[in-house]
């Protein structure tokens, strides 16, 4: 698709302008005056900022201790005050936040590597070098997002940088090509792709902002520089053609709604960035459908206001919309994205991205919040029961229930030992999760990764094979460890996959026993059922022919489970105040807290989760939730 558009395009490229420069007064005093105080105020909290000194011993603390989050705080803070400071400057234009811009510049220009410590390395799933080797630079997705925000500030500031000295234009320029364009053109690094190994987000990540970073420099760059941007063009556009590769036409996310922000979106601005160089020629792939449908699957899996479907690594929380999914919306022709991404954007706390460390993103918000505010969001947005058949994802809902089902396999990008496992909301409220995972270490990419008890399959609403009362949530939990429980891998997948959906009743029914590589576990059927109003309510049946026992099931929930009743093989539990789930065919229950304390679970779960283990008395169990 993309490769072919690029051999076909043979014009000079043109001047990528998407948004004025700052010189340009008359667009930047256009912005509604809240928003130009808004970003002189943050450029302000900004003056003066001591940019953190990045030493070696710092850069070495992940290979030490695994810790990644003491190193990337610091790096990404610089970034985030370059960007404050750039946008108030932008907007002021009096050159009064420009010594804290130029020493942002040079502070980032003189780091020895842009590449995070646990991205440095040249070959996939390889153990990272303890410190990066300048000679030979890794273009990882935060070190080409470095040179596409130092070629936006030159892009935006251009004529101010070089009255203030024509050396910034040289230390922007050579640093972009150490270590990026070049490396970029000569070395092969994994998420360029070669159609035979599979993708994830890295891969329209990382093109988006190395096409950035070259078509903002492009202008400036020495003599030879149409020979080397059409290389980088079509090296761009062969990526992200391998990218789409791993797509099915239903356009989801095998990776979850939060990473359709780095995936889908940066998709996004490829695409935008290919069409502005060339004038528009890449406007026909905005209409193609699987483009269309990538669009559109942040809409298709939201559940109500702030959650969303999660699975793999991705949090049930997954971020408001922004300028990037109303523009996605609006360039693919789907009215109801837009109205969906609009209404969100105005619920956000955070509209103008405090944190977000790419200028890009930011600059885009400017210059659609103005759009955004103004859209009629009483417009309609359309959601639908669905089944998306390239990764087994399953939703349903009614006005009061919302079921998902994660069939596929266990051989997604970013991914949990998850197949089969099911989540159910309740007035827009968790109540059977998906717990999401912990704060990345050096063990959540590594041969040890499902030793880590989110990753693994009786921490999801799955059955365990064999003994469970012993385990509890903690850093390290061998797989062998306790029952059989799934395994990763493609080959441990769901088979015999259905789906139905009618007015009244929408259902998919797998056998999931593939998933957990076990001779002795025969089949494991289940079918999980939302049955609409006026008869509003979800079932589960699950149908064991095997010779392990006991079968546990853990059901997770972050209200608090109280068993109700429990007479002979019926149990009645209850979660929080948000309803009830029967069960047919238990023998036991058991509930087990979880104490939530790691840092990036505690930004959707304020408190304890929940683990209910269910004893199945024979081999069929039957859940009923109202």
């Amino acid at each position: 698709m993309f490769t072919e558009f690029s051999q076909t395009y043979q014009a000079p490229f043109h001047p990528y302008c998407p948004y004025p420069a700052a010189k340009n007064r008359q667009a930047w005093e256009s912005l509604p005056e809240s928003l130009t105080k808004a970003l002189i105020q943050n450029g302000e909290s900004f003056l003066h900022f001591s940019y953190p000194e990045l030493s070696a011993t710092d850069y070495m603390d992940f290979t030490r201790t695994g810790n990644r989050e003491r190193y990337e705080k610091r790096l990404f803070s610089k970034r985030i005050a370059l960007n404050h400071l750039v946008l108030a400057e932008c907007a002021e234009y009096k050159g009064r936040f420009l010594d804290d811009i130029v020493n942002g510049i040079f502070s980032i220009c003189g780091e020895t590597g842009w590449q995070l410590p646990a991205h440095n390395s040249y070959i996939r799933d390889t153990p990272q070098f303890s410190l990066p080797d300048i000679s030979r630079p890794v273009v990882d997705l935060f070190s080409a997002e470095t040179g596409a925000i130092l070629s936006t500030v030159f892009y935006l500031l251009r004529d101010v940088l070089d009255d203030f000295s024509p050396a910034i234009r040289t230390a922007i320029w050579q640093n972009v090509d150490l270590r990026i364009f070049t490396p970029y053109l000569k070395e092969h690094f994994w998420w360029m792709g070669d159609g035979k190994s599979p993708l994830n987000n890295w891969t329209s990540w990382c093109t988006q902002n190395v096409l950035l970073a070259a078509a903002f420099l492009n202008p400036d760059a020495p003599a030879d520089s149409g020979a080397r941007m059409t290389a980088i063009f079509q090296k761009a556009c062969q990526s992200l053609d391998y990218f789409l590769d791993g797509y099915g036409n239903d356009g989801c996310c095998d990776e979850g709604a939060q990473y359709y922000h780095h995936a889908g979106l940066t998709l996004f601005n490829a695409m935008e960035v290919l069409n502005g160089l060339t004038g528009g020629f890449f406007s026909p792939l905005f209409e193609q459908e699987k483009i269309r449908n990538i669009a559109l699957y942040i809409q298709r899996v939201h559940i109500h206001d702030q959650y969303y479907v999660n699975f793999a690594d991705c949090a049930p929380i997954a971020g408001r919309c922004n300028a990037r999914e109303f523009l996605f919306g609006k360039r693919t022709g789907q009215p109801s994205l837009m109205t969906f991404a609009a209404k969100d954007y105005r619920r956000s706390e955070n509209p103008l991205l405090m944190e977000e460390h790419n200028l890009f993103y930011r600059l885009q918000t400017v210059f659609a919040h103005q759009e955004m505010m103004d859209w009629d969001i009483s417009l309609p947005v359309s959601y639908e029961d669905l089944y998306f058949p390239s990764t087994g994802l399953f939703i349903a809902r009614d006005s009061s229930l919302f079921l998902a089902v994660k069939a596929g396999g266990n051989n997604d990008s970013h991914n949990h030992n998850d197949t089969g496992s099911f989540t159910v909301y309740k007035g827009g409220l968790p109540f059977f999760i998906d717990v999401g995972v912990e704060t990345y270490t050096q063990k959540t990419f590594s041969s040890r990764r499902y030793e880590i008890w989110t990753m693994q399959s009786r921490f999801h609403n799955l059955p365990s094979f064999g003994d469970e009362s012993g385990i509890t949530a903690s850093d390290a939990i061998p797989e062998n460890v306790g029952g059989v429980i799934q395994k990763a891998g493609p080959q441990f997948r769901a088979t015999g996959t259905s789906a139905h959906f009618d007015d009244s009743l929408c259902s998919i029914s797998m056998d999931i026993a593939p998933a957990y590589g076990d001779s002795r576990i025969h089949t494991y059927q289940r079918t999980a059922s939302l049955y609409k109003e006026p008869d509003s309510r979800i079932t589960v049946h699950d149908l064991y022919d095997g010779s392990i026992c006991p079968v546990v099931l853990s059901l997770m929930t972050y209200e608090p489970p109280c068993i109700a009743s429990l007479n002979g093989t019926e149990a009645l539990i209850t979660v929080g105040n948000l309803g009830t789930c029967r069960i047919n065919g238990v023998s036991d229950i058991t509930i087990k807290k979880i104490p939530i304390e790691d840092a990036r679970l505690k930004g959707t779960w304020k408190h304890e989760l929940y683990r209910c283990l269910v004893t199945m008395e024979g081999k069929e169990v039957f859940i009923t939730i109202q």
